[in-house]
């Protein structure tokens, strides 16, 4: 089951790695200030999140963050919650 749950977490992963480095990385170098409100980055948080919690509550949490991505959703230090 572990093994399952790995791989299904890692393909969860894989678009968010694509997303990190093909598409975040230029973009800030061609829009400065486009950089996510928060810390760690929604892209960062979602990673994280998904590896901790795995892949139904880590996506979850990250659709949550991704919603709290908006001028009136505040910023700062958002960390994902232990496991």
């Amino acid at each position: 089951m572990n093994r399952l749950r790995n791989c299904v977490v890692w393909l969860a992963l894989q678009p968010i790695y694509f997303y990190q480095r093909f598409i975040s990385r230029p973009l800030h170098w061609l829009v400065p200030g486009s950089g996510c409100r928060f810390h760690p980055s929604c892209s960062a948080y979602a990673v994280i999140a998904l590896k901790r919690h795995g892949i139904f509550k880590g996506a979850w949490l990250s659709i949550k963050r991704i919603g709290r991505c908006n001028p009136a959703g505040g910023s700062g230090v958002d960390d994902v919650p232990p496991a």
